[in-house]
């Protein structure tokens, strides 16, 4: 009977480690000037194993109305609905918690920045870090997974 507990607790402790190595499904996303939230991204995995993230809600706060369509951004982006948009594509997972390679557009400013996260060990917390051409120019922000 105490092996099965103990069983049950190893098999409980290997599948929160496994949720917590993985950064799909919902993030509300913290602007990282005001601290106050911007928006929620679903962040997915892509078929060919990178992963891809889209805005699903916009957060308007008083003073601050979230734009509705990406004017100033490249194409493919140029004039489209915000909402639903793909802004973060391309990330790929390099090893446990930390992912680089992608990028992240800003639909506020229409800039297209480098990508690398990285994934707190409880999985709650993910730390973006955009940046142009080397990850030392850039600016830093905290998504939180919503429950």
């Amino acid at each position: 009977m105490g092996k099965i507990f103990i069983g049950a607790l190893l098999l409980l402790g290997i599948n929160t480690a496994t949720f917590a190595a993985d950064i799909t499904g919902l993030w509300q996303t913290i602007d990282d000037k005001t601290g106050a939230p911007k928006a929620q991204v679903e962040i997915r995995k892509e078929t060919n194993g990178t992963y891809a993230g889209k805005i699903v809600k916009l957060t308007p706060r008083p003073g601050y109305t979230p734009k509705e369509i990406c004017d100033n951004c490249p194409a493919p982006y140029t004039n489209k609905p915000i909402l639903g948009m793909d802004i973060a594509t391309g990330l790929k997972q390099v090893d446990g918690l930390n992912y680089t390679g992608g990028k992240i557009l800003d639909p506020n400013t229409g800039k297209v920045y480098g990508l690398k996260a990285k994934l707190s060990s409880t999985g709650k917390r993910l730390h973006m870090r955009g940046y142009l051409g080397v990850s030392a120019l850039g600016r830093n922000q905290i998504w939180i997974r919503v429950e």
